[in-house]
Order: C-alpha cells, then sequence, then structure tokens
C-alpha cells in the first residue's frame, strides 16, 4: 500500500495480514470528500487497522492524529509504518491502543473535540450504528465537525438529530457516508 498525497505521497506502508484494509481507491474518496489540505484540522480515526486513512491524514498536513485500535497486530503495524514514514507518534500524532467505545469515552472526559472523525469498523461485527450513537452522546465534536463512516451497504445508519448528512456515494460493497454536525 501507499501513500496517496500529501507529504509522503508516494510512501509505501505495511499492511497487517487479515484485515479488510481501505483500498487505495476508498481512501481516494475519502480525501476527496475530505479535501485534499487538511492543514490546521484534528483527525481522529477509530478503527484504524492499518493506520492507513490516519497516515494519510498526517501526510495532508493534520494538525493533530489520533488513531485507535484494539488489535494487538494491528496496534503494532501502525507503529512500524509511523516509523517506517518516520512520524514520531507522541505529541500531535498519536496511537491508541484500545477499545474504540473506552476511549470514545475517555477522549470526552479529556475534553478532547476533533474536526474530522472517521471509522471503518469491522463489518461483520454492525458497528456502524453503535459508534456513531455514541460519538453523539460524548462531547468530542466541534460545531461542524465531519463524520466520515465506511460501512457496509447492507449496514443501516441512523442519522443522529445533531447531524445532517451531506453526502453517501457507494464503493463496490461500501458505502462511505459523510455527516456534519449541527448546533441547533
Amino acid at each position: 500500500m501507499k501513500i496517496l498525497g500529501g507529504k509522503y505521497k508516494g510512501r509505501n506502508f505495511y499492511m497487517p495480514a487479515g484485515i479488510r484494509p481501505s483500498q487505495n481507491v476508498l481512501r481516494a474518496a475519502i480525501f476527496d470528500i475530505l479535501g485534499h489540505d487538511l492543514t490546521g484540522l484534528s483527525f481522529l480515526e477509530l478503527f484504524a487497522g492499518s493506520g492507513a486513512v490516519g497516515l494519510e491524514a498526517i501526510s495532508r498536513g493534520a494538525d493533530e492524529v489520533v488513531m485507535v485500535e484494539h488489535n494487538d497486530l494491528n496496534a503494532k503495524t501502525i507503529r512500524e509504518n509511523a516509523e517506517l514514514l518516520r512520524i514520531d507518534l507522541g505529541g500531535s500524532f498519536s496511537l491508541v491502543h484500545g477499545d474504540a467505545f473506552s476511549n470514545i469515552k475517555r477522549l470526552s472526559e479529556e475534553g478532547k473535540k476533533f474536526d474530522i472523525v472517521f471509522f471503518d469498523p469491522p463489518y461483520a461485527q454492525k458497528l456502524a450504528k453503535k459508534t456513531l450513537k455514541l460519538l453523539g452522546s460524548r462531547d468530542i465534536l466541534h460545531a461542524q465537525t465531519l463524520v466520515l463512516i465506511q460501512c457496509e451497504v447492507s449496514e443501516t445508519i441512523e442519522i443522529p438529530d445533531h447531524m445532517t448528512m451531506l453526502t453517501q456515494r457507494r464503493y463496490g460493497s461500501s458505502y462511505l457516508t459523510l455527516l456534519q454536525r449541527v448546533v441547533i
């Protein structure tokens, strides 16, 4: 796999065995939707897998990136990928090795807020709806935060009252759904 744009464009990174990565086409679509320059923005990637999307956000200038991954092998791979790209996972860029749900709660308790949240939970577990609900109940979103969800087309997402859908696009067996927080 390669970084598609920004500072590390064209650089290779590792993909752990046994995961369904955000393929290049989907990653390109993600940053076509979000924009190619993330300078000044904070980015949260839940269910990070290889860290491909978070690393891409770093490459595209995000000021802060937090990648949350529960699986030991995947977390190790993210660390190796950061080392390969010479990205220091301390300070502004971090890997949180743990459960996405408990870490959403922890980030909220720490007063963290993000401009962009991306999540791509394991498809077989149907976790997109639960993740979206928890994000809505915790105060980690800025007034205009963008929430981008990658999930199976068979998984139904209910749009919370405090969010509006900006776009939804189908890529093979996946949907990319972009929501924005609306402060009433």
